[in-house]
């Protein structure tokens, strides 16, 4: 049988070639990260439910990963793609890990960056850049996750305070987090508070019972009566768009990230389909096997594509909220049917912790749900077509 040499999948889309060198070395420099301090834990740490997240955090905060696109407090100030990149990177060993520092730059601090004080600024981002501190994000309610106005997280002033009481649900790195940036109803509108852990009245409780991103902290935030100065207040964010501000951030890093999970099972499958003999030949010998790898190369390729795309859009400033619905729409629900795609041409070896893949399509069901589930970008990309919104 005829043999050459193999070609890796983004080759095929010469994605490199859109990279700057500068790009390139950061996306290297976070793969060994990886390679040295994450991926030999992951399975472990999945099967166990935990991640060192602080451990993590400073080892992040060392390389520059944490708010790595905002300027100035100690963060690196680099560009979107570099970002995304990033991203990538860190998803490829697992989206938990991704989320940690998603989470901490792209929701919680910079939410602090673009909506805080010069005050809360110089207090919170340097420490946070560096992985000494941890944020968490509160803003989804056990009620009320995909219609965020509706939430039932009251601030009511006491005179200079203010007092906080509400519940909320499915918050990355509650448990852990130095600092929650928590989203309440107010009289005045939605506005955003810090609220340092150990305030009275703050408990932050770990989620149990994960099948997805086990190797991430989650947990529930309940706020019973937490009194916070004035000058806890996050002054530059009035109504829904401070936190929706904050999501849209987030979401761009998900729209790379979910692309390193895909290209993890990518490699694996490839490299176990060309190992794996069957009938007296590799199983990547077989027109079956080979449909199924080119059509995943087709739609990661294709992703990497749009998201460098969009990437450079927002380093020029031009990014929309709708284009960012369409990549997390497309990139998400790819990566996805990726995943499961190789978990079947993986066979009964597919669904143990001996190959990542399992474990990926396990952490992407969550990530096609949160941070805007597929259904709200569908409808988002609808309104954005016919001028007609499905919301109720």
């Amino acid at each position: 049988m005829s043999m050459r040499p193999q070609t890796h999948p983004t080759a095929l889309f010469a994605v490199d070639g859109l990279l700057t060198e500068e790009e390139r070395d950061i996306r290297q420099a976070v793969r060994r990260l990886c390679a040295d301090q994450v991926r030999p834990n992951l399975a472990r740490w999945f099967e166990e439910g935990r991640l060192p997240a602080h451990e993590l955090a400073r080892e992040f905060g060392a390389l520059g990963l944490l708010g790595m696109h905002l300027e100035g407090y100690g963060c690196a100030g680099l560009g979107a793609v570099s970002y995304g990149l990033a991203c990538l990177e860190l998803e490829a060993a697992d989206s938990g890990v991704r989320s940690l520092v998603s989470v901490q730059g792209s929701l919680a601090m910079y939410a602090i960056w673009r909506y805080g004080s010069e005050e809360q600024k110089k207090e919170w981002l340097p420490a946070m850049a560096a992985g000494e501190s941890i944020g968490c994000f509160g803003l989804t309610e056990p009620d009320f996750g995909s219609d965020p106005a509706g939430m039932r997280t009251r601030a009511r002033r006491d005179g200079d305070d203010w007092v906080l009481d509400g519940t909320k649900m499915w918050i990355t790195n509650g448990s852990i987090a130095d600092i929650a940036v928590v989203w309440a109803q107010t009289d005045e509108g939605i506005r955003g508070f810090l609220v340092p852990a150990g305030t009275p009245g703050f408990t932050a409780n770990d989620i149990e019972g994960k099948l997805s991103l086990r190797a991430s902290v989650t947990s529930e935030l309940v706020l019973d009566g937490v009194r916070l100065p004035g000058s806890a207040l996050l002054p530059g964010a009035r109504g829904l768009g401070g936190p929706l501000g904050c999501l849209n951030e987030a979401r761009f890093g998900i729209i790379f990230g979910v692309l390193g999970a895909a290209l993890d099972c990518l490699e694996t499958t490839i490299s176990y389909a060309s190992d794996r003999e069957i009938f007296a030949r590799p199983l990547a010998s077989f027109q079956l096997t080979q449909q199924k790898l080119a059509d995943m190369v087709l739609e990661l390729g294709k992703g990497l594509l749009l998201a460098v795309h969009l990437g450079r859009l927002k380093e020029a400033g031009s990014l929309t909220s709708d284009q960012v619905s369409v990549g997390k729409l497309n990139n998400v629900r790819e990566a996805l049917d990726i995943a499961r795609t190789c978990r079947t041409v993986l066979g009964a070896n597919g669904v143990t912790l001996e190959y990542p893949v399992i474990r990926h399509a396990a952490n992407l069901e969550s990530v096609l749900t949160y941070e805007g589930t597929s259904e709200i970008h569908t409808l988002v990309i609808g309104r954005a077509l016919t001028g007609h919104s499905a919301f109720a």
